[in-house]
């Protein structure tokens, strides 16, 4: 059995990971074995592709490692980059660790590029368990960069404890036809690449969107930033550092009844043999009186 601390190597916990993300065997042992770190703050970042999602993660980790006494008590910072499947390998397919290459190799950082798989909503099915499997490392902050899908981005709300949605200027007009959803699950917004024209427009338009909001005791801050030049970082990671401190007692508890439903799911969904369910309905649909809703429950009651 694959045993897992802070203590764990690099590789060893690479080699973890795929066994959890890939279901090999002993993945479950390894599961049950977890003893995650709650108080280890989980940062979710979405936002639409191109909204430099990847560029603002890697100026974090800079500000993060050129301040390591102060922010760096533990293993250091994990990086999950959610990343659309290949075709052909299955695996993750843009590669993030090329894209953030600068720190690749840093001994107090550890990223990994994780496929979705079919997984909708920005993340891949494995997320939840591989962020525990890094929980349980050790790591200081833990970072999930989500594929960047648009509106089915609200995922990673049920994940991380701070959502970080991620807008450009030229997003400014977009901020009024956005679903709720989306505005509803972030906990700090940024304005990337604010030196382009428009900044400020987008800027106005997500304060007036955050007045539709439900109360709470803590404002939504706004921040501006141009990653690429570490403008507005240390502010952002000031801001980060705030909402974890901030009391979220209920929120923990909501997360810990999401990921328990999703886990129920993924559970219930391996006892389907699909081919079976398949070939199932494929001999019940030629009847007259074939209903879809009715046919799904007397499946469903079989589980």
């Amino acid at each position: 059995m694959n045993t897992l601390s802070a203590n764990t190597d690099s590789k060893s916990l690479a080699r973890i990971i795929s066994i959890v993300e890939n279901e090999s065997k002993g993945y479950e042992e390894i599961l049950f074995s977890l003893k995650p770190d709650e108080t280890i703050p989980v940062i979710g970042i979405t936002g639409a592709p191109g909204a430099g999602k990847s560029s603002l993660i890697n100026a974090l980790l800079k500000e993060l490692i050129s301040n390591e006494e102060k922010y760096i008590k533990g293993r250091g910072i994990a990086v999950l980059a959610v990343d659309p499947t290949s075709p052909f390998s299955h695996g993750a397919l843009l590669g993030d660790r090329l894209r953030m290459s600068e720190h690749f190799n840093h001994p107090k950082v550890f990223i990994r590029s994780l496929a979705t798989r079919g997984s909708l909503g920005g993340l891949s099915a494995k997320t939840m368990e591989v962020t525990d499997v890094l929980r349980t490392a050790g790591f200081d902050y833990i970072f999930i960069e989500t594929v960047g899908v648009g509106q089915s981005e609200v995922e990673i709300a049920s994940l991380a404890e701070t959502t970080i949605v991620v807008y450009v200027p030229e997003s400014g007009d977009e901020v009024q036809t956005i679903k709720a959803g989306i505005m509803e699950i972030a906990d700090i917004f940024v304005v990337n690449k604010s030196d382009r024209e428009g900044s400020e427009r987008i800027i106005k338009n997500i304060k007036s969107s955050l007045h539709l909001r439900a109360r709470t005791d803590r404002e939504i801050p706004v921040v501006k930033t141009i990653a690429i030049q570490s403008e507005g970082i240390s502010q952002l990671l000031k801001k980060i550092n705030e909402h974890h401190r901030f009391p979220r007692k209920e929120k923990n508890q909501q997360l810990i009844f999401e990921k328990a439903l999703r886990l129920i799911r993924d559970y219930k969904m391996k006892e389907i043999n699909k081919e079976h369910l398949k070939k199932s309905l494929e001999e019940v649909q030629q009847k007259k009186d074939f209903n879809l809703y009715q046919f799904v429950k007397r499946v469903s009651n079989k589980f």
